[in-house]
């Protein structure tokens, strides 16, 4: 099986289409989205290791690394796909709208946060600033926990694939160095004139 397999096995794709509609296209909004005690379990994930919630096992898609599992680790790999199923698990709550989307990486998130009409451009920009500048995955895990709670107010989606990948780049210094530049090319489009008005709810 290869990558892309594991990753059409998250979650967020049993729901969620390439298009960022809800696979069922009929019934309630609650029926369409994942259920409310499968998002509370991804949610017991947050500030905890990767193995250490039970209730999450069937949720991880990463291969498990027996090297690591017979030391009583897990790899960088699960670690960074716990935290971002954690994460989703916060985002997706009572929200009616799917809160994946493909090619919405973080830092386009956050500019739309920015250009949001509740939010102030210099609490977006200090908030931001404060995940682009951890500097351990432990770190980035809380300061992002921050940014996908503003996320969820205004309904933005994020892409969670991406998330997790950015996650596991952040343990090395090279591979961060990548992971910001991206996500500050993305932010700073603000500095670029905009034809599109201030959205609000």
């Amino acid at each position: 099986m290869t990558e892309e397999d594991f990753t059409k096995q998250r979650i967020w794709h049993r729901y969620i289409a390439a298009d960022g509609a809800w696979r069922r296209k009929n019934g309630t909004a609650a029926e369409k989205r994942p259920p409310g005690e499968d998002l509370a379990v991804l949610r017991r994930g947050l500030g905890r290791p990767a193995g250490t919630v039970l209730e999450m096992f069937p949720f991880y898609t990463c291969p498990v690394d027996d090297f690591a599992a017979r030391r009583g680790e897990v790899s960088a790999e699960q670690e960074a796909e716990h935290m971002a199923l954690a994460l989703y698990g916060l985002h997706q709550q009572s929200q009616d709208r799917p809160m994946h989307r493909d090619g919405v990486g973080l830092g386009r998130a956050m500019l739309v946060l920015r250009r949001h009409d509740r939010t102030s451009d210099e609490a977006v920009d200090s908030r931001f600033q404060q995940a682009f500048s951890a500097t351990s995955t432990a770190a980035l895990q809380l300061r992002v926990r921050g940014l996908v709670t503003q996320l969820k107010d205004i309904k933005q989606p994020l892409d969670y694939n991406r998330l997790v990948s950015d996650i596991h780049d952040w343990n090395r210094p090279e591979s961060r160095s990548r992971v910001r530049r991206r996500w500050g090319l993305d932010y700073y489009g603000w500095t670029q004139k905009s034809t599109a008005p201030r959205s609000g709810r």
